[in-house]
């Protein structure tokens, strides 16, 4: 089963973010703007076995979302996103 979207943690649903870059030069005279750059969350593509279920699931998840799951367990993580 295969549970992902774009660039969004399926747990935590944390997605990209826009971040203004400025210079000092910038904040001292409001000249020259680097202007606006999108980061995104460090996502990775992971296959998850659930023994409750005995089956594995295929989530695109963020590394907290990997230290969630180890900490308490996948079937509670995923049943408490609505995964399950």
């Amino acid at each position: 089963m295969l549970l992902h979207m774009a660039k969004v943690c399926a747990i935590t649903k944390k997605g990209s973010m826009v971040a203004g870059g400025y210079s000092n030069r910038t904040r001292a005279t409001k000249f020259n703007p680097t202007g606006m750059k999108r980061k995104y969350p460090n996502l990775q593509k992971k296959r998850i076995y659930i023994p409750e279920l005995q089956k594995s699931m295929t989530v695109t998840i963020s590394t907290k979302a990997l230290k969630t799951i180890q900490k308490n367990g996948a079937f509670a993580t995923f049943k408490k996103a609505g995964l399950i």
